[in-house]
């Protein structure tokens, strides 16, 4: 039995991490710590464990994993502590705010040989999941281009806060490019089996404020041009303003046909084929933040996938080297905003 803690217990952790570890039936909820330490022990009393009163404390216990779901500026410090401490790290995205943080991280996971996942989602979706075996198997030849997006009406809507420290910078760092584009770039990366190397990125602050009315001080839109090493070229739409229905699509478009993902209300999955032989697939649904903070339980299996890993002693699906490919994206994207020209990725 897997005994885990979590660190942090906002949103993320009270829709997603706590409700999801309880339904493993191959781990256990031990401990919970939150600055607002109430919090903590709301998720203690609903799930079992204790409310720790420092993070000191709960790193102390007899556990073997830890949930990081804090404040993005604070990622890498607690996953470093906690790696130190000798537990898995299961962190929230975005990885990190910097290279040299992600890297930190990836050196300290190897140097106590522990495991380090980054909470990537999407790579876990039936749709990309099938879309992944078919672009690697050649149904639709070589990818030429792509299109993905990702938007709803904001961080708010999921928080209940309109002082969401999601905007402000201190906090956060970023905005709509690291909460969400951060999702899609390491998607396509999946997708694919490549890597942006150039980002020609415009990462702006368009409509959303704090209830003073100033403006938050993080992007809420994100428009990316990406290049990747096989050469296919694509458009990468992140935003917090789309205040109708939320958009999670992709679109891949090859030498013989494109394959659409969660681009229709019905079919998870479309296939076109450029004989026009069209296939309709309904895999499963993409889950809205709406339909994940309405009381109902969402399995997005990132938890299933850890815990799968610890307890079978494999290597966890979205390592932390994995996934910091996609934020060297995010930094890239930001930095060619600032100096409005194309950016080469660094690996």
């Amino acid at each position: 039995m897997i005994k885990v803690g979590i660190i942090g217990c906002g949103k993320i952790t009270e829709v997603r991490h706590a409700p999801e570890y309880d339904d493993n039936k191959d781990c256990e909820l031990v401990a919970f710590f939150d600055n607002m330490h109430e919090r903590a022990e709301l998720l203690a009393k609903q799930y079992g464990g204790v409310a720790c009163d420092s993070v000191e404390q709960l790193l102390a216990m007899d556990l073997d994993a830890v949930s990081v779901c804090v404040a993005n500026v604070a990622h890498a410090q607690i996953s470093i502590q906690a790696l130190n401490a000798g537990k898995h790290v299961l962190c929230e995205k975005p990885m990190a705010i910097s290279v040299d943080e992600c890297n930190a991280m990836i050196e300290c996971a190897s140097k106590n040989n522990k495991q380090l996942m980054i909470g990537q989602n999407q790579r876990f979706a039936n749709a990309h999941v099938k879309a992944h075996e078919l672009i690697k198997s050649g149904e639709i030849g070589d990818v030429i281009s792509f299109r993905t997006t990702f938007g709803h009406p904001g961080p708010e809507g999921w928080t209940n806060d309109k002082n969401s420290w999601f905007f402000d910078k201190k906090l956060a760092k970023f905005g709509a490019m690291a909460d969400l584009g951060v999702h899609k770039t390491d998607l396509i990366h999946y997708l694919l089996d490549d890597e942006v190397i150039e980002v020609s990125a415009k990462v702006v602050t368009l409509d959303k404020k704090f209830p003073d009315g100033s403006p938050i001080t993080v992007d809420d839109n994100s428009m990316c041009l990406y290049t990747t090493k096989k050469g296919a070229l694509g458009m990468m739409h992140a935003s917090w303003t789309f205040y109708g229905e939320e958009d999670n699509s992709t679109i891949i478009y090859g030498t013989k046909g494109c394959i659409k993902c969660y681009s229709d209300p019905k079919y998870s999955l479309i296939v076109e084929r450029r004989d026009q032989d069209v296939e309709y697939l309904e895999l499963d649904v993409m889950t809205s933040n709406k339909e994940q903070t309405s009381g109902g339980r969402v399995n997005t299996f990132v938890i299933d996938s850890f815990i799968d890993a610890l307890v079978n002693k494999t290597d966890v699906v979205i390592s932390g080297k994995e996934a910091s490919k996609a934020m060297r994206v995010v930094l890239a994207a930001n930095k060619s905003s600032e100096i409005n020209q194309a950016v080469k990725v660094e690996y």
